[in-house]
């Protein structure tokens, strides 16, 4: 997310990990209303200083943010609101999960994703005391522009070698926080359909990340693909990533130390508006008028603004 963040949050129990074979063990699955169990709403200042206003889980839930259907949860912006442009900005969500994970795999069973010009999605991990516990960026991306980024963003002394076994296209190699903008070290999903309204108009599909002391590793299959390993699709209670075939992105840890680059690690999941990324690239993307005006004064364009999970589901 490209931040440094101004207020600490509440976290508690810690997960520890250490080297380990491929075959994991599910620990935690969120799932309809478990997420409201299972993570806190963020309800301070944006630290990428966006057009948004961070609400709570009540506000959340009172508003129709935070809702469930059936055995999905349904996190969205609101869209009916014209702003004030002296007032906070547009009603939006960001959750961090209750505990935190070292070695582990996440998988993302994500159905839609919020779409639109000023957007600004992210599913990502954070460490402690940023950046020097580590940030991976899993989805990320603004103003619709496909397809999606993975990156890491770290403290000094971590870059990543030109030439990986990874699908995706590098964008840079240092991920060193306070080198190039913050930029990180990011990679490029070579599937269109990967990031914003192409994936949504395709179902969607699965993301993953591993991460273990000498490797990160993220994964993307579309809805549909005749690739996708089967304890994914299906939310295995156990899973093996040695099946799982060439990553989307591979950070390894032959020019950085990822075992002290990274801390045990929220999963955070929000939306925000214009700011840091989105903001400073909206004249290069196609959309209309100014980042900020376009936010406060045309609700109705992010009524596709939200987040739909199947599930999520947390493995070690």
């Amino acid at each position: 997310m490209r931040f440094i963040p101004t207020s600490a949050v509440t976290l508690s129990l810690v997960f520890t990990g250490s080297v380990r074979a491929a075959t994991y063990n599910v620990v935690d699955t969120f799932q309809g209303s478990s997420f409201f169990s299972g993570f806190s709403f963020f309800s301070q200042a944006d630290p990428t200083h966006g057009r948004v206003n961070y609400v709570s889980q009540a506000d959340a839930q009172n508003l129709g943010l935070a809702t469930v259907s059936g055995s999905n949860f349904i996190l969205r912006a609101d869209s009916t609101t014209t702003l004030s442009a002296s007032g906070p900005g547009r009603n939006s969500f960001r959750i961090i999960s209750n505990k935190q994970y070292s070695t582990h795999v996440s998988v993302f069973n994500v159905q839609h994703m919020p779409q639109g010009c000023g957007t600004w999605p992210a599913i990502w991990e954070l460490g402690d005391n940023w950046p020097n516990g580590g940030e991976v960026d899993i989805v990320e991306g603004v103003n619709d522009q496909m397809p999606n980024l993975s990156s890491l963003h770290t403290s000094p002394g971590c870059t990543m070698p030109a030439s990986r076994a990874e699908i995706g296209n590098p964008t840079g190699l240092d991920c060193n926080a306070f080198a190039n903008s913050n930029a990180g070290c990011g990679v490029q999903t070579t599937s269109a359909n990967s990031y914003g309204p192409a994936f949504n108009n395709n179902g969607g599909g699965w993301y993953a990340l591993e991460r273990t002391p000498t490797f990160i590793k993220i994964w993307y299959w579309p809805r549909g693909a005749g690739n996708i390993p089967s304890d994914v699709s299906n939310g295995g209670g156990s899973i093996n990533t040695d099946a799982w075939g060439t990553p989307t992105a591979y950070f390894p840890n032959t020019q950085c130390d990822i075992s002290s680059k990274f801390t045990p690690s929220n999963i955070i999941i929000n939306l925000t508006f214009c700011g840091d990324w989105a903001g400073s690239v909206y004249g290069n993307s196609g959309c209309p008028g100014t980042c900020v005006d376009f936010v406060n004064n045309n609700p109705g364009a992010f009524a596709n603004a939200y987040f739909n999970f199947n599930w999520v589901k947390v493995y070690q």
